[in-house]
């Protein structure tokens, strides 16, 4: 998972204002208690971070897959 494709996946989970709250703001459990952003500053992946949000936030695992991208137009 790319980051933009985690923006795409936060906004269509969390709505855009909220899931950047997110990861501002919560530290999550999965990531050492580091924020979403702070994650990704540190190296980690993009993937682990959306899985540690969806844990955190109680996501259905059948949305863990988040929100493809929309194919690149020509």
């Amino acid at each position: 998972m790319k980051n933009s494709e985690l923006r795409h996946a936060i906004a269509a989970e969390f709505g855009a204002g909220y899931g950047g709250v997110l990861m501002r703001d919560l530290a999550l459990r999965g990531l050492d208690g580091r924020t979403g952003d702070e994650a990704l500053a540190a190296g980690v992946p993009a993937r682990d971070v959306w899985l540690a949000l969806c844990r955190e936030n109680e996501v259905p695992r059948e949305r863990w897959d988040g929100v493809r991208l929309p194919a690149p137009r020509d």
